[in-house]
């Protein structure tokens, strides 16, 4: 398919020129980005081909995904990532640092191009980040909640599991990995209610909102206390206030899902698609 027609079908989908975006305040690529991304911090951040053979997906740019493409011999490609900068919590500094020069100028040569959405993305819908972590979960959606950048990102809804142990298993065995369980109030789950929001979601916000209702089981990503971040530890103020049990795996893990759900979209347009795997960091949850 013709790059920019397949930009423009990915543009239009996400309605990206409607919606707010973060403003990836250390995001820095020289003169290898495009004016519109500089401009927008959303859509298409290197624009090196004109033909799309391949899509590759993944949650971060990170050096393993990118080593991987480059490694199959790609050409003629598009990753399409859910951040535009690598995840990184080693310091307690942004936990987000920029792309090596060294893969932009093979993504360059190699007709390469990146295409990228965060907001867009994690707006709830059928490839949405949280909406995918909930269907992976079997957890059957009621209604949203959270506004971030002016649109929903979380959702609350039921679940069969009755405590956040057996909830923690099926997340456990859903994710692949070990997980981390704040537990601050009763271990079971009233009603079966919980809420999600995939990701980045320890957010004071989001507690503050979930005590104005029933629920008291949260699923989402990144729990890390940072004690440069105020908000990372106001989050875990609340939950012990307000009894809120949280369940946390991780970032990535969280969000793979949205990536691996938008193949279909891709497949759809007839363009052949691949997720990539990362490697898992699991100091962030």
């Amino acid at each position: 398919m013709k790059a920019q027609e397949l930009y423009k079908k990915i543009d239009n989908e996400f309605e990206i020129d409607n919606l707010n975006e973060d403003g990836w305040g250390m995001f820095d690529l020289g003169d290898f980005v495009t004016e519109s991304f500089k401009n927008t911090k959303k859509g298409l951040v290197l624009d090196n081909s004109s033909i799309i053979e391949k899509v590759y997906t993944a949650v971060f740019p990170s050096e393993p995904v990118l080593d991987h493409i480059i490694a199959s011999g790609a050409k003629d490609s598009l990753l399409f990532t859910h951040h535009p900068m690598i995840w990184d919590t080693s310091s307690s500094g942004y936990p987000f640092r920029n792309i090596p020069d060294k893969y932009l100028e093979v993504f360059q040569k190699k007709n390469i191009s990146l295409y990228t959405i965060h907001v867009p993305l994690d707006r709830n819908g059928p490839y949405s980040t949280t909406v995918s972590l909930a269907r992976a979960l079997d957890i059957e959606t009621e209604k949203e909640f959270f506004e971030y950048f002016g649109v929903m990102v979380g959702i609350i809804g039921r679940t069969e599991c009755a405590s956040i142990f057996e909830l923690s298993g099926k997340v456990k065995e859903t994710v692949g990995h070990l997980l981390k369980i704040w537990v601050y109030g009763s271990s079971q789950i009233e009603n079966g209610k919980v809420a999600l929001v995939a990701g980045g979601g320890n957010d004071p916000i989001v507690i503050e909102e979930l005590a104005e209702t029933d629920v008291r089981t949260y699923i989402t990503g990144v729990t890390m206390q940072n004690p440069d971040y105020e908000p990372s530890l106001r989050f875990h103020e609340l939950c012990d206030e307000y009894k809120i049990n949280v369940i946390a795996a991780t970032h990535y893990s969280t969000e793979k899902f949205a990536c691996i759900a938008i193949l279909k979209f891709f497949e759809k347009l007839g363009v052949p698609s691949e997720f990539l795997r990362d490697e898992l960091l699991l100091s962030d949850y």
